[in-house]
């Protein structure tokens, strides 16, 4: 895939604990490189100097109305009648279709404890999103349809960071499937941030199953 001259871009930082968004233009690209304009801080409106090594998540939408995402890391800059940027290209294994749903959804496991009635367990998440996870329940819970619990999630990363998330969850049902017991639980009081570590996880996750699926079809 190439990327047409003039296509949005909108940037978020992965390794830091502020929540931050760019909006930014692509003015050329080639080699591997791809040229952007100053990005915008969408938040404060003002021109945003990224510095050189410095990591994003880039998000963008083609003509077709079809939504990717990639990780890339600032190169430079490049002078000329408009100031540029230079940005990585990613490979085509490593640029992810997003799903056409608030949050992307990954089928990966995930360690969470639970808090319910002062009472701490411990389970496997079958998948995981911003929004919520799929609880796989191995034994009685003291908690059902409609209750409020609390979280810990563990999200470990590639780079060897592990990220607690604590946030309050609404179980909205629990249901049988395949023979497993299973509890569908919602997000209710995720911080930013926390959301952000979230987003990041699933996208890391995306990328290692596809990376997976290709080197299996090799």
């Amino acid at each position: 895939m190439e990327l047409k001259i003039g296509t949005i871009l909108l940037l978020e930082p992965t390794y830091t604990d502020r929540v931050e968004r760019f909006r930014c233009k692509v003015v050329e690209g080639h080699d591997g490189v791809i040229y952007i304009d100053y990005p915008i801080n969408i938040a404060t409106k003002k021109t945003a100097f990224l510095m050189d090594g410095a990591q994003f998540r880039v998000t963008f939408n083609t003509e077709s109305k079809d939504s990717y995402a990639f990780n890339t890391e600032v190169l430079g800059r490049k002078s000329g009648n408009i100031p540029m940027i230079m940005l990585a290209w990613p490979s085509e294994e490593e640029l992810i279709k997003i799903q056409r749903r608030e949050y992307v959804r990954v089928e990966t496991p995930v360690d969470i404890a639970v808090e319910s009635n002062n009472q701490y367990h411990q389970f496997i998440a079958d998948d995981i999103s911003a929004g919520g996870v799929l609880l796989n329940l191995r034994s009685k819970v003291p908690f059902a349809d409609g209750d409020t619990v609390k979280l810990t999630i563990v999200l470990p990363f590639i780079n060897g960071d592990i990220h607690y998330v604590q946030t309050d969850a609404y179980v909205v049902r629990i249901f049988e499937r395949d023979g497993r017991t299973l509890a569908s639980v919602q997000f209710t009081d995720t911080d930013d941030i926390d959301k952000q570590y979230i987003v990041r996880f699933c996208f890391e996750r995306q990328l290692q199953i596809r990376k997976k699926e290709m080197n299996e079809v090799l």
